[in-house]
């Protein structure tokens, strides 16, 4: 034993290495600010220094915007690699580290329960899941939780964050788009008001089906929402593009969305457009 490890062991004011977690810190991602972790979840990890809002996967949005004692809904059953699908690795092996990486069985999950009290039925695309792309299995989720929210007579409110379709299932993903129209068309066939917040990001196949079929249609602050990436369509049409021009902001300007709203206040703006959409009670 080195005298430092000694004289280390012999204070007992100093943690020793093993005591100390891994992840005491989060560095934020747009402005590299450390924050503690338990200081960033508090926030809802949202960056206290520049406001920057955090990918969250399910278990978290549930938690913060759905009252307690909600259920999540079982993930439906695909067939998985269609293709036999290989890149430089396996689309087989992929899912396997997706699934070790999140807990979760692909990249949209539903729970059903309420928001300050209003039956809702809530679908959370998680990008760390693959890139939150839209595959099989996102396709037939999205209609699980539109024939939940029938069932419920309740609305389907859905936060997106996708890359766009899932390239290792070919033309089986980009058929995910007009399925999701027509089961979005039957919402609206029972009278059920369809609610979108798109989050960072949300982008490709993705945002040109569901995304941007809302009723109406939130977002958080800064969130990355188009369908091709600026330089793609710079490249394109040989033109500069405004600053920001994907952003919340400017598409809020512009009138592609309804509303930006900060992630703390989202549970309750949420509340207020479901008590104003969703049909009346029977007596």
């Amino acid at each position: 034993m080195s005298w430092i490890n000694r004289v280390r062991n012999a204070i007992p004011f100093i943690a020793r290495k093993a005591e100390t977690p891994d992840n005491l810190w989060h560095k934020c991602g747009h402005c590299g600010q450390m924050i503690f972790s338990r200081e960033w979840e508090e926030n809802l990890s949202v960056c206290p220094k520049c406001d920057h809002h955090g990918r969250i996967g399910p278990a978290a949005r549930f938690a913060q915007l759905l009252d307690p004692g909600h259920v999540v809904l079982a993930t439906p059953h695909v067939r998985e690699d269609p293709l036999k699908f290989r890149d430089s690795k396996k689309y087989a092996d992929r899912i396997k580290a997706a699934r070790t990486a999140t807990g979760e069985s692909d990249a949209l999950i539903n729970a059903r329960g309420a928001i300050e009290g209003q039956p809702v039925v809530l679908g959370v695309q998680d990008f760390a899941y693959m890139g939150g792309s839209m595959g099989m299995g996102v396709g037939a989720a999205f209609v699980q939780g539109v024939e939940e929210a029938i069932a419920l007579h309740a609305p389907y409110v859905i936060l997106t964050a996708a890359g766009g379709a899932r390239m290792q299932e070919g033309i089986l993903s980009l058929m995910q788009m007009p399925r999701a129209t027509v089961a979005i068309r039957k919402l609206h066939d029972a009278g059920l008001p369809y609610i979108v917040v798109l989050t960072d990001p949300t982008t490709g196949g993705v945002t040109a089906s569901y995304a941007m079929l809302g009723d109406i249609q939130i977002a958080e602050p800064n969130a990355l929402i188009g369908f091709a990436g600026q330089r793609v369509i710079e490249n394109t049409i040989r033109e500069k593009l405004p600053e920001g021009f994907q952003r919340a902001e400017y598409l809020l300007e512009h009138g592609m969305i309804d509303m930006v709203v900060h992630r703390r206040d989202l549970r309750a703006t949420l509340s207020q457009v479901v008590s104003y959409l969703a049909p009346a009670k029977a007596a």
